[in-house]
């Protein structure tokens, strides 16, 4: 019998060639596993009363089972190695319970809660720590809440929409960790836990010093006719229009990075807290506003998604009688025409020469109103906001203007001052576009008559018009009105 030696060295490298190729195989398949997002994780809050998707990656192909609650579901994954399951709507529960997923790996996730989960969105005012507002150690000492979870949203610019940001994971509110919470976001949750007692989850995403554009995504800004022609028809050039590298003002970046990886959890509804980056832009901004809360809603997929936003405070930029600010305000209380929001009011809890008013208490606080009475059906003593400019009429003669607020609920706004002095900063004007001061007189405690000498036939009225204005105009709830002016457009 001849041998061969060839054969015998090709079979043998044959051989080494599927050794190696098993060898190497072999990590690959013992480092398959089920992976998560980072907004899913222990500690969390899962919303109530609606459908929950539990998603991750894994291997194409494979089976995931995720157990919670007594429910079982089961998805295939994609080819695009991604997998989604729909949690069936549950009540609300405040006893930490465990999440199981099975794919290529084994997770669970401890002490998850079901309660609301609201986003907690905007500049550095929202993104002020608790740490950073007024009575700090009294409030972090406090605060022992352990129904209130949050989670910070690292800040991340990208230039496509991700699929995943990394985080630190769901916090429980203790005196160990509230220190780093979102102060607007906290104070709203301790406000509304008290009232409705489920558990809250917050999502801080938030950037201080950041626009509004880089946090609309393109379905918003496409849905606002008035933002065509410098937005939604460039959409391509973005988020790279401020440069040849994405950065932080970068249209689109901040949806991007930062809230296209939250999709598709379940939220209750959305906090913002912006605007002093927009500051001149007038009805402009109220323009982007509504394509940020439509771009929103489309992506979370609700389209009565509760929007509810601080109204900036006063503060002096540049010279004394900059004018910029105003139009700011009107333009965030024209706003409140698009149905499901609410505005918090601030004139009254400001410090003009800090853009960051320490006291967040009454900031949350007052937007916790809005939601338990609009989501939550409460019934308040009192109002739930300040009064809200609706019309103008002629009253005695031609000589004055009748200011009518808007009805709030069911109760009276029983307008007074906070100050018990004169109702400050009313100004009139004639045809010829002068302002001058006016005398406002509460009448039947629901409406004003404001009035001037200077002025024999006013045609326009305006309030709090000065970006260092502190009115003192308020309710029976002791809750300020809203600067206007009905002759800005």
């Amino acid at each position: 019998m001849v041998i061969d030696e060839s054969q015998i060295w090709r079979c043998n490298n044959r051989m080494s060639k599927r050794l190696l190729s098993l060898v190497l195989l072999v990590p690959f398949l013992l480092s398959a596993e089920t992976k998560l997002p980072s907004i899913l994780g222990s500690h969390m809050v899962l919303q109530q009363g609606e459908k929950c998707p539990i998603w991750g990656w894994d291997d194409s192909d494979k089976q995931v089972t995720v157990e919670f609650a007594g429910q079982k579901h089961t998805a295939k994954v994609g080819d695009d190695g991604r997998w989604e399951i729909h949690l069936d709507s549950m009540k609300a529960n405040a006893n930490g319970q465990t999440l199981t997923i099975r794919g290529s790996s084994k997770i669970e996730l401890t002490d998850v809660l079901v309660g609301e989960v609201w986003l907690c969105s905007g500049q550095s005012n929202m993104e002020w720590r608790v740490r950073q507002s007024a009575n700090p150690q009294e409030e972090i000492a406090n605060a022992k809440h352990p129904l209130i979870r949050h989670i910070k949203i690292p800040h991340r610019p990208a230039a496509q929409p991700e699929n995943d940001v990394p985080s630190d994971g769901w916090k429980v509110c203790s005196p160990q960790t509230a220190a780093d919470f979102t102060a607007v976001g906290y104070y709203f949750a301790r406000h509304l836990q008290s009232e409705i007692k489920v558990p809250i989850g917050l999502i801080g995403s938030n950037w201080g010093g950041t626009r509004i554009e880089p946090w609309i995504p393109p379905v918003g800004f496409k849905s606002v006719p008035a933002l065509k022609a410098n937005f939604a028809d460039k959409l391509d050039q973005f988020p790279t229009k401020r440069g040849n590298g994405v950065n932080h003002q970068s249209p689109l970046a901040l949806y991007n990075g930062m809230i296209n990886p939250l999709l598709p959890y379940t939220i209750k509804g959305a906090l913002w807290y912006q605007g002093e980056s927009n500051n001149g832009e007038g009805m402009l901004y109220h323009e982007k506003m509504k394509a940020l809360i439509a771009g929103w809603r489309s992506v979370f997929n609700k389209p009565e998604l509760p929007f509810y936003y601080v109204q900036l405070a006063p503060f002096r930029y540049g010279r004394d009688d900059d004018p910029r600010l105003p139009g700011i305000w009107q333009a965030q209380l024209e706003t409140l025409k698009v149905p499901h929001t609410g505005m918090a009011v601030t004139t009254d809890i400001t410090n003009v020469r800090d853009i960051h008013p320490k006291n967040k208490q009454d900031v949350g606080k007052r937007l916790a109103l809005w939601a338990l009475v609009k989501d939550y059906g409460k019934k308040l003593k009192t109002q739930y906001s300040g009064p809200i400019f609706e019309k103008t009429s002629h009253a005695e003669g031609k000589d004055s203007l009748t200011v009518h607020f808007k009805k709030l609920g069911d109760h009276h706004h029983g307008l007074k001052t906070n100050d018990n002095k004169p109702i400050s900063h009313f100004e009139i004007a004639g045809k010829d576009g002068k302002w001058h001061p006016a005398k406002a007189t509460i009448v039947y405690g629901d409406h004003l008559i404001v009035k001037s000498d200077a002025v024999k036939n006013p045609v326009h009225v305006r309030f709090g018009w000065h970006q260092m204005a502190e009115p003192n105009l308020v309710n029976g709830a002791g809750l300020p009105a809203s600067p206007f002016s009905t002759a800005f457009k």
